[in-house]
């Protein structure tokens, strides 16, 4: 398997992240596609600075050719690799490598979480916390999986080390599901999976998000941010579509297989069917809507990358992700009227608690409130 190593690296007094591997053109031409790559003749080694979500990115990027990442030199990692054991104070400083055996079984897990039609990052999240799990038992030297080890586990690696709610899900529900994989008989885990923190979203307002789409001047990551927006996709929904999605005469968009496998119609903007048309002229993609250099899917890291340059241009300090745009979709929406369950069907919830958390960053009720201090 091929390794990718990413190591601290300091440029011209910069902070930065280098990657390392073996001589390899195919390699060093995909290392080269990755975001704001740059050479260092000095140390004969490539390197992007670091930035607040370099690594995951990196480590995602490379994770979808199937590569090792081994970020072991980096202080903060998205996996963790230090905890203090259970009881004691020394810290355990490295997970041993997976076994050889447990390797396979690792690719074959793979491989039936995709045939059971898991998305591409979800069959990555499951697989590398599970292979965590795995180098765990083989540290302590437990010889079979067991309710204890599970606990053992979810206390020294995740309660112990205060890593995420959402982490502890994700690996609760890879181990589970690698235990049924193995056919693998244990009693009931019973592990109580925490609450999410009820974090309200950020919005952007119409006026940032106008000026977003006015500083951004590239045609092709101008029409990617307008598309997210004003049909509020999911970025995977939108990187996934394709030029016969696009309904014109409609005024719709097909969303096919979406987050729980699910299709759906969401609105083509009448705004943006000249910028969109004047693109698909322009570029002329093959297969995807929106595709790289060499004809391939445009990937999530990129356009990760098109929204940190616009928000910069457009001096907007808050912070935003590219779901941001979809949360300001829809509370757009909200403050315009829009009743809240067409917006749950154009946002594709199941529920519509969901869409609820929308009534708690809207303005439009807020605003008619009489402050007391404008009354002293």
């Amino acid at each position: 398997m091929i390794t990718i190593s990413l190591r601290p690296f300091w440029h011209q007094q910069t902070k930065c992240i280098s990657i390392h591997f073996d001589n390899d053109n195919n390699i060093s031409g995909y290392v080269k596609a990755f975001p704001d790559v740059s050479w260092n003749n000095t140390n004969k080694t490539f390197f992007i600075p670091h930035y607040r979500n370099a690594i995951s990115d990196l480590f995602n990027y490379f994770r979808q050719k199937g590569w090792y990442v081994d970020y072991s030199a980096l202080k903060t990692t998205p996996e963790p690799e230090t905890t203090e054991s259970k009881g004691q104070g020394s810290p355990i400083k490295k997970l041993p490598p997976l076994l050889e055996e447990q390797k396979i079984q690792i690719n074959k897990f793979g491989k039936w979480l995709e045939q059971k039609r898991f998305s591409k990052n979800t069959v990555n999240t499951y697989v590398e916390v599970t292979s965590l799990f795995l180098r765990y038992i083989n540290f302590k030297q437990i010889e079979s999986i067991t309710n204890r080890s599970i606990e053992q586990f979810n206390y020294d690696f995740i309660c112990n080390a205060k890593k995420s709610v959402s982490y502890q899900n994700q690996c609760i529900s890879g181990i589970k599901h690698y235990i049924d994989f193995k056919g693998i008989e244990i009693d009931k885990i019973d592990i109580k999976r925490p609450n999410k923190d009820k974090k309200l979203p950020n919005v952007l307002s119409k006026e940032e998000i106008k000026t977003l789409f006015e500083t951004t001047n590239n045609l092709k990551h101008k029409t990617l941010l307008s598309l997210v927006y004003s049909a509020g996709l999911r970025i995977g929904e939108a990187l996934n579509l394709r030029h016969r999605d696009i309904d014109f005469e409609r005024g719709l968009i097909h969303i096919k297989a979406a987050k729980g496998r699910k299709d759906r119609y969401t609105l083509l903007s009448r705004g943006i069917v000249p910028m969109l048309q004047t693109y698909l002229s322009h570029y002329n993609p093959k297969h995807y809507l929106f595709e790289g250099r060499n004809g391939e899917q445009y990937t999530q890291v990129s356009a990760r990358q098109v929204l940190k340059k616009s928000l910069v241009n457009a001096g907007i300090q808050k912070y935003a992700t590219l779901h941001t745009l979809r949360h300001s979709f829809a509370t757009h929406l909200l403050e315009s009227g829009t009743d809240i369950r067409y917006i749950q069907e154009l946002l594709g919830h199941n529920s519509p608690k969901t869409t609820m958390i929308y009534t708690h960053v809207s303005t439009t009720n807020l605003k008619d409130i009489k402050n007391p201090f404008d009354s002293l």
